[in-house]
């Protein structure tokens, strides 16, 4: 007969708190990383551009709004409904809201680099696929 592996108090609160540490700085880390990402302001909140092309923006509730295809938009709100979501406003808009304490800080970065894909100048694009190939 095996044994069930019960987690120790430790091991779930460093997973607990592994998971609080993704929010609005965690996504500016994560944007930086990409050429050309300008911060500012948006509708009076925080927010990131990739050449002057608006990118994402803090809402006043806490959640990222990432420029967002909508294609892909629908397959993240199938796979991560707590993190991913749209409102009335953004149904029409090509853009995703995030709650950024419910996302895995993988899933924020490859939707990251995507929304920046699908802003980003082709120059810019060019140069970086050279200097990271795939």
């Amino acid at each position: 007969m095996t044994r069930a592996v019960r987690k120790t108090p430790a091991a779930r609160k460093r997973k607990a708190s592994a998971r609080r540490t993704i929010d609005y700085d965690t996504f500016l880390t994560l944007a930086h990383e990409l050429p050309a990402v300008e911060e500012g302001t948006c509708y009076g909140t925080p927010a990131v551009r990739v050449a002057g092309k608006f990118l994402a923006r803090l809402r006043e509730d806490g959640a990222l709004a990432i420029r967002c295809s909508f294609e892909d938009r629908v397959i993240l709100m199938d796979e991560y409904p707590a993190a991913f979501y749209v409102t009335d406003h953004y149904v029409n808009y090509p853009a995703v809201l995030i709650r950024l304490s419910k996302v895995r800080r993988d899933v924020l970065r490859a939707v990251v680099e995507k929304a920046w894909r699908r802003v980003a100048p082709k120059r810019l694009i060019a140069e970086r696929e050279r200097a990271h190939p795939h």
